[in-house]
Order: C-alpha cells, then structure tokens, then sequence
C-alpha cells in the first residue's frame, strides 16, 4: 500500500478552504473526507481527497 499523504495545509490548497475550516470539518463529521492521524499530527491520504473532489462534482462528465 503506497498511499501518499499530504497535510491539512496541501489540503486546504487543493480546495480552496483554509486549514481552520478542514478541522471544523473533522470535528463536527460535516463532510466525509477521511483523514489519518498519528499522534497530534493529520493527514489525508491523496486519493482520498480526490474521490471527495469527484463526490462533489455537480455537472455533466464529458
């Protein structure tokens, strides 16, 4: 299994949120994007975030 992780701040780019707003997520469960967490550090596994990405997609696929 090579799962790359990224940080909450490669994250927070990627949706154009900020690293405040991906930790309000995780307390409150608002949106299922998974995370890892290893002691006080959090990570996302990158195909992670790209399925949350697609799970939000409101359009046609071309």
């Amino acid at each position: 299994m090579n799962s790359i992780l990224m940080t909450s701040h490669d994250v927070s780019k990627i949706l154009g949120v900020s690293v405040g707003t991906l930790a309000v997520w995780r307390t409150t469960k608002r949106y299922n994007l998974p995370y890892v967490k290893s002691g006080r550090l959090i990570r996302y596994r990158q195909e992670d975030v790209q399925a949350f990405i697609e799970s939000r997609f409101c359009g046609e696929v071309v």
